[in-house]
């Protein structure tokens, strides 16, 4: 019961459990005060007499532009990505994790809760590359000092993979990173007396932004959400 209450997104599950205990959930006409008790296919579950349905679970993939903040709701008025995804569906969706005002790229959004938050727990942390323009070219030293690992303030942090995209630049960098941590990729350079220029996610959890202009978005394929609860994506 608690768990059906928390998919349909009335309350958490530990919320669910005391509201059970305190008599406002009926099922089928009947109030239900037993915690663990099991809800049927075709059940009518009602919270404080209003029918509870599960929503359907929605996942979409966005191309963020740049000037566009990661929230359901800015007290600023900028424009938001909720903005951008307005006409994808009915049902309150969330972004999954967060990008910088000015960092483009893969953006998830669901209002699937326990995929939202296997893909950011610290336990779980997805693979993430980044397309990265530097004020300027990055030494060798640099680049070989970031894969060995570099302390900052929250403690060190090492890329994964980091190379040049293009042999004659080396402004342009690709990062591969698992940490969840705010602002890393720019903190790493930043470090090390690097201003990026230009920050693009081009992967997220196996969700890449290909066939997407930027500002556009699609629904996810059946396939790409089965990979994703299955955890095949690094």
């Amino acid at each position: 019961m608690n768990k059906f209450l928390a998919n349909a997104g009335v309350c958490s599950r530990r919320e669910a459990d005391e509201f059970i205990t305190a008599g406002v959930v009926s099922v089928n006409g009947e109030v239900v005060t037993e915690l663990g008790t099991k809800i049927k296919r075709g059940d009518e579950v009602k919270f404080h007499d209003q029918a509870v349905s599960i929503e359907r679970k929605i996942y979409v993939l966005l191309n963020k532009p740049k000037d566009t903040v990661t929230t359901s709701d800015d007290p600023q008025a900028r424009r938001t990505v909720m903005d951008l995804v307005k006409g994808a569906c009915s049902e309150r969706i969330y972004p999954v994790g967060r990008l910088d005002r000015n960092t483009t790229g893969v953006l998830l959004l669901t209002n699937d809760g326990d995929l939202a938050s296997k893909l950011t727990h610290p336990k779980y942390l997805k693979k993430k590359i980044y397309h990265v323009h530097l004020d300027k070219n990055l030494t060798k030293a640099d680049m070989e000092q970031i894969a060995a690992g570099i302390q900052l303030d929250d403690g060190e942090i090492h890329a994964d993979a980091i190379s040049y995209t293009d042999d004659f630049k080396k402004d342009d960098v690709g990062i591969e990173i698992h940490s969840g941590k705010n602002r890393i990729v720019r903190r790493i350079f930043e470090s090390l007396g690097y201003k990026v220029v230009k920050l693009d996610r081009v992967f997220f959890a196996g969700l890449t932004k290909k066939g997407l202009r930027r500002g556009e978005w699609r629904y996810l394929t059946e396939q790409e959400v089965n990979f994703l609860r299955m955890g095949s994506f690094e």
